[in-house]
């Protein structure tokens, strides 16, 4: 197949973007007394000193404005059997933690108790990228547990490491 940019759309972006694989996160706070969050397939290793990651969300997300008010946010990196639970964190909001164990931080950061890393993080730098905002996240605390392999977004499924 020869190489033609000029016949770029929408969906062939996103089969060429869904050909590579990505772990997923939950991103969530708890805002105003209650709690807010999202999943998130963009998630990445930034530094190591200061310590920093980021993720993207689309600029279009009705949470992202929420989730950016709070103090901290917790990330969580979902392991091998949570593709049920980051469809619920994708679905409606008032169901996102419906029967999810959680560990909130003093300073409000939220957490999923059984995920395989956790990350206390404040917002440091927003950058606009076309239909997205790339947010940088500052780490103030991690928590690695021995729990399994991540859950990996492919070619728009859940899988698993083999």
């Amino acid at each position: 197949m020869p190489f033609m940019s000029e016949q770029m759309n929408s969906r062939m972006l996103r089969d060429a973007f869904g050909a590579f694989p990505t772990g997923v996160v939950a991103v969530a706070a708890q805002v105003d007394g209650r709690m807010v969050g999202l999943a998130a397939s963009s998630f990445t290793s930034v530094s190591l000193e200061p310590p920093l990651v980021s993720f993207s969300v689309a600029k279009d997300s009705t949470t992202w404005p929420d989730l950016r008010r709070a103090a901290h946010l917790g990330v969580t990196v979902l392991a091998e059997d949570h593709g049920a639970l980051c469809r619920q964190l994708a679905g409606p909001a008032r169901e996102r933690f419906t029967g999810v164990a959680l560990d909130i931080t003093d300073s409000g950061a939220v957490m999923l108790t059984e995920g395989i890393a956790q990350y206390d993080c404040t917002v440091r730098e927003e950058l606009e990228a076309g239909d997205h905002v790339i947010v940088l996240l500052q780490l103030h605390a991690v928590v690695v547990n021995s729990r399994g392999q991540p859950l990996i977004f492919h070619r728009s499924e859940f899988g698993r490491l083999a």
